[in-house]
């Protein structure tokens, strides 16, 4: 393992949950291993170890691409990351409202949704 897949590892780990990076890497098959290689290299050691913006900043505009990119099953996982990172439910509704004005009313819409489950599982901890 490289050091950027190393420090990736971690910080998706620190910011995701083990459960949830467990559960993903346990889930690989030889198929799609690589895609997890690429995902803790590149995206977790590389943009997420960057200085520049903290982690609250970097979750909440990962939250307003799966937004618009209509992508609520990763959004859910990413909201949950988001929480970790310190974000707080205000935040969260904020930045998925200000995606309905870019990303359009239907992808928030279904946005809200993922989010208001994930919220409130983490509500009942």
């Amino acid at each position: 393992m490289s050091d950027a897949q190393d420090r990736g590892l971690q910080v998706r780990r620190e910011v995701m949950g083990d459960d949830f990076v467990d559960r993903a890497l346990g889930n690989a098959s030889a198929f799609t291993q690589p895609l997890q290689d690429f995902v803790n290299e590149h995206a977790w050691g590389g943009v997420w170890t960057r200085e520049g913006l903290p982690r609250a900043t970097r979750s909440l505009i990962t939250l307003a691409a799966l937004t618009a990119l209509k992508c609520p099953q990763e959004l859910k996982g990413h909201v949950h990351g988001a929480l970790n990172n310190g974000c707080t439910v205000e935040e969260i509704r904020e930045t998925l409202l200000h995606c309905a004005v870019y990303a359009g009313v239907p992808a928030s819409i279904d946005a809200f949704r993922a989010a208001q489950d994930v919220i409130e599982e983490w509500q009942k901890q």
